[in-house]
C-alpha cells in the first residue's frame, strides 16, 4: 500500500512538473513573440526583447515564471551552438592565420580591460583586491551570443572587421578556464581535495582539444560519409545534434569550456564536404536556444537589486561601456585599424559577457564575494547587454562600423591592363569571367566589398578595391581603351542617372548591365548601354524547359513555347518602357484560362512549323519523284 501511494505521489508530482513546464513554456514563448516583434519593428533588434521579455515575466518581475537559473543552464547550449555554426566557416588554416588577432589583440583587450576595471571596482567600491579581481576579469568578457549573431546576419562575419570582433571574442572563450583557474587560487573557501590543481586543467584543456581533433578527422568525417550515402535528411539533424551535443558535453564533463568544444567540433567539419547540409540542420536549434538564453538572462536580473540602488547600477553600467568602449578603441588602434573602425569595434564589445555570470558565481563559492555582490554586478552586466542594440543601431547610423575602409587593398590601377572590367566579382560575375577567360579575354576584377575581394584572394583570384560606378575609378583601370565594361553588382539603385557618366566617358567600350527586375530594367532606359539581362530570367526560362520536359511534353512544342515567351515578354517590356507604365503589355503573358494576345502568338508559331513541317515533305516527295526511273 505505502508503495502505491509513493508511486502515486511520484506520478501526480510528475504530472505537476510537466504541466507547470508547459505552463511557464507558453508564457516565455507568448510574451517573447510580442516583445521581439515591437522591437524588431522599432529597429532595436529581437535580443533586448528576449531580454525585458524575461525580466518581466521572471521571478523577480511579475513572478509568472521560475527557474531562471537552471533555463539559463540550459540555454548555454545555444551558445554552443553558435559557436559551432562558427566553427564550420573557418578552415583549420584561416584560423591559423587569425593566431595574431587571437592572441595579440584578444589577450591585450583581456588583461588591459579586466586590470583597469579591477583598479576601478577597489577605488570606487572599496572592495579588497582579490575580490575586484574576480569582478573586474568577467567584466572584461564581452556577449558572444550577442555579437556574433549580428555579425552573421550582416554577412560581416568574414570581413577583417568581423575578424577582429572573432578573434577577440575567441581568446575571451579561451580565457575562461584560466580565470576560473584564478578564481580558485584566491579561493578563501575550505580546499576542495578533489579539485584539480591549475596546471592540471590547463593540460586537460590541450588534452580535451586533441581529442576532438582526432575524433572529428577519424569518427565524424567517416560516419557522415555513411550518412551521406543514404540520403536521408533526418540523419544529417540527427548527427548534426550529435556532434554539437557530444562534444559540449564532452568538454563539461572535463568542468571545461562546452563552447569551446563545440567551435573545435565545427572547425574540424569546416572542410567537409557534408558542411552546408549540417548548418542548414542544426541554425533553427540555435535560434531557438539563443532565443531562450536571452529569455533567461531576462529572467535572472535582481530587479529588486536594480531598484534598490538604481543610480549606483545604471552609473556601473554606463561606467562599464565606457571603460570596455575606451580600452578596446585604443587598442584595436593601436594595431592598425583607423580610428572609425575602432570605434566601431568598440561600440560592438562594449558589452558584459554572459560568461560573467558564471564567474560571479564561482567567485561567490571561493567566499570572494557576497551574494548581494554577485547580484549587482549581474545586474551591471545585464543593463551592458541591454544597451548594446542601442549602440549597435548607433554604430551603423555613424557608419562606424563599415567592413573595412579598403586603405589596405589595392585599388584597379595597380591592374594590369585588361580587354574587359568586369565591376562585382559575386556569383554574377564570376560566371561571366569565367566565359571571358575561355576565350582568352583579359579582365580586369573591380569590387568594392572587402570581404568578397578576400574571399576571392584565397581562391587565387585578384580582385582590386573601388567603386565601378565612378568614372575616376573605371579610368585608373584603363577603361579608355577596354572593349567592354560589365556592371555585374547586385546595386537595385543603379539606374540611367548612374550609367550616363560611364557611357560618356568611355565611347569605345561596350557597356553591360546586370539589372534585378524589370523596374530596374526600366529605370536604366535612356542611359545608352549596349546590353542588360535579368538576372533570374535566363535561369528560370531553364527550369520552365525542364518542368516541360518533365510532363512529357514534345521537343517542338517546348521550342515553340519559349520562343514565345521570349517575343511577348521582349514586346511586354517595348511597351513598358515606352508608357512608363508596369501594367502596360498585361495581356503579353500566358495565364489560365485567358491570355488571348499570348496565345494567338504561339498558335501562329505552331502554324509556320506546321507549314513548314508540310513544305519540307512536299520538297522531299519532289526530290525522290525526280529521281524515280521512267
Amino acid at each position: 500500500m505505502t508503495l502505491l501511494m509513493l508511486a502515486a505521489a511520484t506520478d501526480a508530482a510528475a504530472a505537476g512538473s510537466t504541466s507547470t513546464m508547459l505552463f511557464e513554456a507558453t508564457i516565455l514563448l507568448g510574451v517573447a513573440t510580442l516583445f521581439v516583434m515591437a522591437f524588431r519593428r522599432l529597429g532595436l533588434g529581437a535580443v533586448l526583447g528576449y531580454l525585458l521579455a524575461g525580466a518581466l515575466v521572471g521571478p523577480h518581475g511579475l513572478g509568472l515564471v521560475g527557474g531562471g537559473e537552471s533555463k539559463l543552464a540550459f540555454a548555454e547550449i545555444g551558445i554552443a551552438f553558435l559557436l559551432f555554426l562558427v566553427g564550420l566557416e573557418l578552415h583549420p588554416r584561416r584560423l591559423w592565420d587569425l593566431r595574431r588577432a587571437i592572441f595579440g589583440l584578444g589577450l591585450a583587450q583581456v588583461v588591459v580591460t579586466g586590470l583597469i576595471l579591477t583598479g576601478l571596482i577597489i577605488v570606487t567600491l572599496g572592495f579588497s583586491w582579490q575580490a575586484a579581481l574576480a569582478l573586474g576579469l568577467p567584466l572584461a568578457l564581452s556577449s558572444t551570443a550577442q555579437v556574433l549573431p549580428s555579425l552573421k546576419s550582416s554577412g560581416r562575419i568574414n570581413s577583417p572587421f568581423g575578424e577582429k570582433a572573432f578573434s577577440i571574442l575567441l581568446f575571451q572563450d579561451l580565457a575562461i578556464v584560466p580565470m576560473i583557474t584564478i578564481v580558485a587560487a584566491l579561493s578563501r573557501a575550505p580546499a576542495n581535495p578533489d579539485a584539480p590543481p591549475g596546471w592540471q586543467t590547463a593540460f586537460f584543456t590541450l588534452w580535451a582539444i586533441v581529442v576532438l581533433v582526432l575524433v572529428g578527422r577519424f569518427v565524424v568525417n567517416p560516419l557522415l560519409r555513411v550518412v551521406g550515402r543514404y540520403g536521408e535528411r533526418e540523419l544529417f539533424v540527427v548527427v548534426g545534434l550529435l556532434v554539437v551535443l557530444a562534444s559540449a558535453a564532452f568538454m563539461h564533463s572535463m568542468h571545461l569550456s562546452t563552447a569551446l568544444g563545440a567551435f573545435i567540433a565545427g572547425v574540424m567539419l569546416a572542410d567537409s564536404p557534408y558542411r552546408h547540409e549540417i548548418e542548414a540542420d542544426v541554425e533553427p536549434f540555435r535560434l531557438v536556444l539563443l532565443g531562450l538564453f536571452f529569455l533567461a538572462v531576462g529572467m535572472v536580473l535582481d530587479i529588486q537589486a536594480v531598484l534598490a540602488r538604481p543610480l549606483l547600477v545604471v552609473a556601473l553600467a554606463a561606467g562599464l561601456v565606457v571603460v570596455k568602449l575606451s580600452v578596446l578603441t585604443v587598442i584595436v588602434h593601436l594595431f592598425g585599424k583607423p580610428w572609425k573602425a575602432a570605434l566601431g569595434l568598440g561600440l560592438l564589445l562594449s558589452q558584459g559577457g554572459e560568461f560573467g555570470f558564471l564567474l560571479f558565481t564561482q567567485a561567490t563559492d571561493a567566499l570572494l564575494i557576497e551574494p548581494a555582490a554577485a547580484s549587482l554586478f549581474s545586474a551591471v552586466v545585464t543593463l551592458s547587454m541591454m544597451s548594446t542594440p542601442f549602440l549597435m543601431l548607433f554604430a551603423r547610423n555613424l557608419e562606424l562600423a563599415p567592413e573595412s575602409d579598403g586603405s589596405d587593398m589595392d585599388g584597379p590601377e595597380h591592374a594590369p591592363r585588361g580587354s574587359a572590367i568586369v565591376v562585382g566579382y559575386g556569383r554574377f560575375g564570376q560566371i561571366v569571367t569565367q566565359m571571358l577567360n575561355a576565350v582568352d579575354c583579359s579582365v580586369t576584377l573591380i569590387d568594392k566589398k572587402p570581404s568578397q575581394i578576400e574571399l576571392s584572394g584565397r581562391y587565387d583570384t585578384k580582385v582590386y578595391y573601388g567603386d565601378g560606378l565612378k568614372v575616376d575609378v573605371l579610368r585608373r583601370a584603363d577603361a579608355d581603351e577596354a572593349r567592354l565594361i560589365i556592371f555585374c553588382t547586385d546595386d537595385r539603385s543603379v539606374d540611367a542617372e548612374a550609367l550616363k557618366p560611364v557611357v560618356k566617358a568611355f565611347p569605345k567600350a561596350k557597356i553591360l548591365v546586370r539589372v534585378f527586375d524589370r523596374r530596374q530594367l526600366m529605370a536604366i532606359d535612356g542611359a545608352g548601354v549596349d546590353g542588360a539581362v535579368r538576372e533570374t530570367f535566363e535561369s528560370s526560362i531553364a527550369m520552365g524547359l525542364l518542368a516541360l520536359k518533365q510532363i512529357d511534353v514534345s521537343e517542338a512544342e517546348i521550342a515553340d513555347v519559349e520562343q514565345a515567351l521570349r517575343h511577348l515578354d521582349s514586346e511586354r517590356l517595348h511597351a513598358q518602357i515606352s508608357e512608363g507604365d508596369l501594367r502596360a503589355g498585361m495581356d503579353h503573358r500566358f495565364i489560365a484560362g485567358g491570355g488571348r494576345q499570348a496565345a494567338s502568338v504561339l498558335e501562329t508559331l505552331r502554324e509556320r512549323r506546321h507549314a513548314a513541317k508540310l513544305a519540307k515533305e512536299e520538297a522531299e516527295a519532289g526530290s525522290s519523284a525526280e529521281g524515280a526511273p521512267g
